[in-house]
């Protein structure tokens, strides 16, 4: 990727703090107009790692730019061009939603319509509430459009979604949607996999300071497990000898006999070999279903531990 089409390039970095390294040796591209996620549990070094492109704090080592910018040096220009939800914002309480708008505002070479983007992020009606009469959602919105008032080309979320009710969760991810159909370049971090699963291009997924895997959720999914699991029900048992289907390796075939389970690297070749099998054995089909591995068990076997830790 030449430099204009890079929007973030992160090669080596090492983050420590005093013998203690929170960053290990991470590498990663982002590009422009590309959702990227990072995904890991707490304490894997995302946040570290957001803050120093960030410019909110010195890296250790490394080699870093942001925009074509170094975030260690040229923080002033880079902060003017991104946008930053960071993982709690916390506002006066007496300030009012369009107040803090306007103030942020001032800090930036360039700005957007105020009022249009209270109307686009559900906020018009609130623009005079005190920001501490706002609930978690409402402030998660105050804080991205705090985020995008200086209309920037490349924004970071951290968490966003942390702590808000499934409800809430789901207007954020519409909004993000929102704004990656608008070409906009995203860095965001989450422990939640649905969120990775649903909103990012390209996935890098952090343990302990490090990038353990890193490309499309489909990718990651695939490379680690490779297998998709058809879950099939029928009305009468099936006859014992289940033959082996086309990019199937192991089938599991229950006690009664009316539930098999076969694995798959394949399923779109898999499935319509075994309902026509079904079939030519007078057999009803009572469910199917195709479960395909998700970011949550690719974290399990790569680590051997639950995201949620």
């Amino acid at each position: 990727m030449g430099p204009m089409e890079t929007a973030i390039h992160v090669a080596g970095l090492h983050k420590s703090y005093g013998d203690f390294e929170a960053v290990r040796g991470i590498d990663f591209e982002v590009a422009a107009g590309e959702v990227f996620g990072l995904l890991g549990p707490n304490g894997a070094g995302k946040t570290t790692t957001v803050e120093i492109l960030e410019g909110l704090r010195p890296r250790s080592s490394g080699d870093v730019k942001v925009l074509g910018y170094d975030p260690a040096t040229e923080t002033r220009v880079i902060k003017d061009r991104i946008g930053v939800c960071l993982q709690s914002t916390n506002l006066p309480d007496k300030i009012t939603v369009r107040e803090s708008l306007v103030l942020f505002s001032a800090f930036y070479s360039r700005n957007i319509d105020i009022d249009k983007l209270l109307q686009r992020l559900q906020l018009w009606d609130k623009r005079n509430d005190f920001y501490s009469k706002l609930s978690g959602g409402q402030k998660q919105r105050v804080a991205l459009a705090l985020a995008m008032v200086n209309d920037p080309q490349l924004i970071f979320l951290d968490e966003p979604t942390t702590g808000l009710d499934p409800q809430v969760r789901l207007e954020i991810h519409g909004l993000i949607s929102e704004l990656r159909d608008a070409k906009r370049t995203i860095l965001l971090t989450t422990h939640y996999i649905e969120e990775a699963e649903r909103l990012c291009d390209r996935v890098a997924i952090v343990d302990q300071g490090k990038i353990i895997a890193m490309g499309t959720p489909r990718e990651i999914q695939a490379r680690t497990l490779g297998q998709s699991l058809v879950d099939i029900t029928t009305e009468q048992p099936m006859p014992v000898e289940i033959p082996r289907f086309e990019y199937s390796d192991k089938h599991v075939l229950s006690d009664d006999r009316r539930h098999l389970s076969v694995y798959s690297t394949r399923p779109a070749r898999t499935l319509p070999e075994l309902v026509k099998w079904i079939d030519q054995n007078g057999l009803e089909l009572e469910d199917i279903h195709l479960k395909r591995p998700t970011l949550e068990d690719v974290f399990i076997e790569l680590t051997g531990k639950r995201l949620r830790d």
